[in-house]
């Protein structure tokens, strides 16, 4: 897209859209019985309308939390932000007030679960719950509530829908009751869903059919997607770029498919190589040694060099910051060259 330039009498490329999202230096901290954990150190990570970020990283690396502080339901305390932003539409949401950020969330920022039979309530009907969104940010009556509620239903491939509209969260299987939570984050179709582990304990098959579901949804509505998980294996056909974590930070972003076909840090690369492949059956899964660190006691220098193959001295005194080793790519790696293969 162009736009003229009156002052210079020609053509000149239009400004680019500001991120919907922006997480600028996001700090998050818990304070402890055994010390200060530091959850989340330096995040940054931008989402654009209609693109869909991956979080990926073992338990433990900060993406829940992060999620969380974005969503505003950080439990506090023991959590604390201390220090970043979080930019909605330009606007930074840590310094709105407790009733401008409840108008954002649900409306604008909507969220899906891990465990969807915890998130829903055992008591109440689905149509009751999916209902509610409607009755409480648009004043609908029960009766308009649970016309909407089985509309979603059905937009979320539920079958039966008008029958099962008054079944309880414990008469679904898993994949339905996640596509109940789906439906939930969809009613007041916001601008960003944020899907923490989504396919959880669901088996292969109903995985798919569920990414499907909101790579398919997310494309109709035109909305931003952070897709929080630890498996490699779900985001590979639905995701524009990847960021990857290790304690509390950023340690690689890319397009998805150059992180497939060349990672650019040690910790992308063993994640990789722990991936079962059809092409090597009978060898050893790959494994990477160790334990992710105590958040209260992060090793000094790279987080990772403990379990880290190609750790040097460097490596445990020096931290790294995250390079530009490419088109829209990073590594927070002192060796990256030598992991790329340059």
């Amino acid at each position: 897209m162009t736009v003229i330039d009156e002052t210079a009498g020609a053509l000149a490329p239009a400004a680019p859209a500001a991120p919907l999202l922006d997480v600028r230096d996001l700090h998050v901290e818990f304070r402890t019985r055994d010390g200060v954990a530091k959850a989340v150190n330096g995040v940054n990570y931008s989402v654009n309308a209609g693109e869909t970020l991956a979080v990926l990283g073992e338990s433990g690396s900060g993406k829940s939390v992060t999620a969380q502080a974005i969503m505003g339901i950080l439990d506090m305390p023991p959590g604390r932000i201390t220090s970043g932003e979080i930019l909605f539409h330009g606007k930074d949401m840590l310094t709105m007030s407790g009733e401008e950020r409840r108008k954002i969330r649900g409306r604008k920022i909507a969220m899906i679960f891990q465990d969807a039979l915890s998130a829903l309530n055992p008591v109440l009907s689905v149509g009751y719950q999916l209902g509610e969104m409607f009755r409480v940010h648009q004043g609908m009556s029960r009766k308009q509530a649970k016309l909407k509620a089985i509309e979603l239903m059905d937009r979320v491939r539920i079958p039966a829908a008008k029958e099962r509209v008054n079944d309880y969260p414990h008469q679904f299987s898993g994949g339905m009751r996640q596509r109940i939570m789906i439906a939930m984050a969809l009613a007041l179709e916001p601008d960003l869903i944020i899907a923490d582990e989504p396919t959880t304990a669901l088996d292969v098959t109903v995985q798919a059919q569920v990414m499907d579901l909101l790579a398919e949804l997310q494309r109709e509505f035109t909305m931003g997607l952070i897709l929080i998980t630890h498996d490699l294996g779900v985001v590979a056909d639905v995701a524009d770029k990847i960021a990857v974590m290790y304690a509390g930070r950023i340690v690689e972003t890319a397009p998805v498919h150059e992180i497939y076909r060349r990672p650019a840090h040690p910790y992308t690369k063993g994640l990789l190589q722990s991936i079962p492949r059809l092409d090597r059956k009978g060898q050893e899964l790959y494994a990477i040694k160790g334990l992710p660190p105590n958040l209260t006691r992060i090793p000094s220098g790279c987080a990772f060099n403990p379990r880290c193959p190609m750790a040097q001295d460097v490596c445990r005194t020096d931290v790294p910051v995250l390079h530009q080793v490419g088109p829209g790519r990073g590594s927070a790696c002192h060796f990256w060259k030598e992991t790329l293969g340059d």
